[in-house]
């Protein structure tokens, strides 16, 4: 059987599996008890492109499967070959795919390069007890929805007979038929009634991770946005450009949200919201539909999110950066976050990411993405008046930046903040449309311009970024000189370097005006 998955994966807390389990059991349910067996090669091909190869024993059946990353977070390639049942495991074979857009890309990974096939090895198992049940989401899509919540075990196989292992309890809702929005409806509360918080992380990469004994993963960043070779309208490229942002949030918001305090998934997390965020405002017009694209409402807990992440990272990192420099200055040894109620705040960044509305509207923007784009609303811009629509913006938020730098020295500080947002903002915007206009007017020129554009805001975005770090470290200090006097060397040190820094800001925001922008007309 051959399937595009449509999926939501929710990680239950311990404290609410009770009443996960007996929510479900309101209705039909069927148990089955799952035993897989994961396999890969020895250096580890499928896992690095997100593919995975099992046997499962389901219930008395055995069933293998290749499942590979479709094109947003909810698809998922798989093909399914049942092969009856039996005591004793098949033999895995992945011919049994051939003929499949999965088995293919799966032969490709285990193309021979000496003549030999490939071999596979046996790198972990699960050891699953599932509650399955059908529900028929409410409202005019009438979507069917399979649940399944998962309760068990990853092992990992090392070779040795040290073996390691991690509990599983999850929450799957999977689309068997209907509408996506269906699905989202039903995941959307789900979620609110028992504080489930979306997971990036599949069984098989549970065992990858217990056989490397990795603590911490490596955070996600940015990437450029994947436009659909057949569908250019407005709503398509809003539909893509989200994607690309949550390509970026999930995986970090994913880690957090299980008990990461990592920086720089904190970090990224807070790019990805703030690129999120650009797209919400700028892509607007795309689609006169705001149905769907509902940016007034999804904005709210993004800001939050983002101001209260941003609460604990910012004041140890500009201590970080500034300590060193005021040393080298003479300054008296002052530790400006001892004592200070705000560098110890109530909320860890798991907390911040698993809030409901935060959570609700991570799920919400999923099913965005997922949706297919006809619609019986209003029609979205066609490609070409879509691209003038981001020729205007990209030019708007250009002379802002230029007319920012002219007078950057004279403005208040909160007007110099915004000045930062708006260049933060001409350079996401710019980044998102770039392989657009490469595409639509003149290819690798137009490619190379973008870069040479973007590569000239850089000195901006540097400058202005120390000039608000030196803003917080200033403010900071400000606050410890009040309950420690050796904290007024770092607050007239600092200030004595406003004038200079404001004037480093305007020199790079005027020079951004020199630059060619790459989304002129040729001609």
């Amino acid at each position: 059987m051959n399937t595009m998955e449509i999926e939501f994966k929710f990680c239950i807390p311990a404290g609410r599996l009770k009443a996960v389990e007996a929510a479900l059991r309101r209705g039909t349910v069927v148990r089955t008890r799952l035993q897989a067996r994961y396999f890969d090669t020895a250096d580890q091909r499928l896992v690095a492109d997100g593919m995975v190869l099992r046997l499962r024993k389901e219930g008395r059946r055995w069933v293998q499967t290749v499942k590979a990353a479709g094109d947003n977070a909810l698809h998922r390639l798989e093909h399914n070959v049942d092969l009856g049942t039996g005591a004793a495991a098949p033999v895995i074979d992945p011919a049994r795919h051939a003929g499949t857009p999965v088995g293919e890309r799966l032969a490709r990974l285990l193309q021979p390069t000496d003549g030999d096939a490939v071999p596979l090895v046996e790198r972990q198992s699960t050891d699953i007890v599932r509650l399955t049940r059908d529900l028929r989401a409410s409202g005019p899509a009438g979507a069917v929805v399979e649940m399944a919540l998962d309760v068990g075990k990853v092992v990992a196989h090392a070779g040795t007979p040290a073996q390691r292992a991690s509990p599983v309890c999850e929450l799957e809702l999977e689309l068997k038929s209907g509408d996506v929005q269906g699905l989202v409806a039903l995941a959307r509360r789900w979620s609110q009634q028992h504080g489930l918080w979306f997971s990036t992380v599949s069984k098989a990469e549970r065992g990858m991770r217990l056989l490397a004994e990795l603590e911490t993963v490596p955070a996600v960043k940015a990437e450029t946005p994947r436009f659909s070779a057949h569908s250019r309208d407005g709503r398509a490229l809003q539909q893509a450009v989200v994607a690309s942002c949550l390509d970026q949030m999930l995986p970090n918001a994913s880690e957090l949200a299980a008990g990461s305090t990592d920086e720089e998934q904190i970090h990224q997390l807070r790019i990805g919201i703030r690129r999120l965020r650009t797209a919400l405002r700028e892509l607007a017009g795309l689609d006169a539909d705001t149905s769907r694209f509902d940016a007034a409402g999804w904005e709210p807990p993004l800001v939050d999110a983002f101001r209260a992440l941003g609460e604990l990272r910012d004041r140890e990192q500009v201590v970080k950066l500034a300590q060193p420099r005021l040393r080298e200055a003479g300054a008296p040894e002052v530790d400006p976050l001892a004592g200070d109620a705000a560098a110890a705040p109530a909320l860890t960044p798991g907390d911040i990411v698993r809030a409901a509305a935060f959570q609700d509207v991570l799920v919400s923007l999923i099913g965005f993405t997922a949706t297919a784009t006809e619609s019986t609303g209003p029609t979205p811009l066609a490609a070409d008046e879509a691209l003038q629509l981001l020729r205007e913006r990209l030019q708007r938020l250009h002379k802002q930046a230029v007319r920012d730098g002219r007078r950057f020295e004279s403005l208040a500080t909160e007007h110099q903040h915004r000045a930062r947002k708006r260049l933060k903002r001409l350079r996401y915007l710019a980044e998102f449309a770039a392989p657009l206009f490469a595409e639509a007017e003149g290819g690798k020129k137009k490619k190379d311009a973008a870069e040479r554009y973007l590569k000239a805001l850089r000195p901006a975005q540097d400058a202005l970024g120390a000039f608000n770090d030196e803003a917080v470290a200033l403010a900071l200090y400000r606050e410890v000189a009040s309950r420690d006097p050796r904290a007024w060397f770092a607050v007239g040190w600092f200030s004595a370097r406003r004038t200079a820094g404001a004037t480093a800001c305007c020199e790079a925001l005027e020079r951004i005006g020199e630059a060619p922008r790459f989304w002129k007309k040729r001609g």
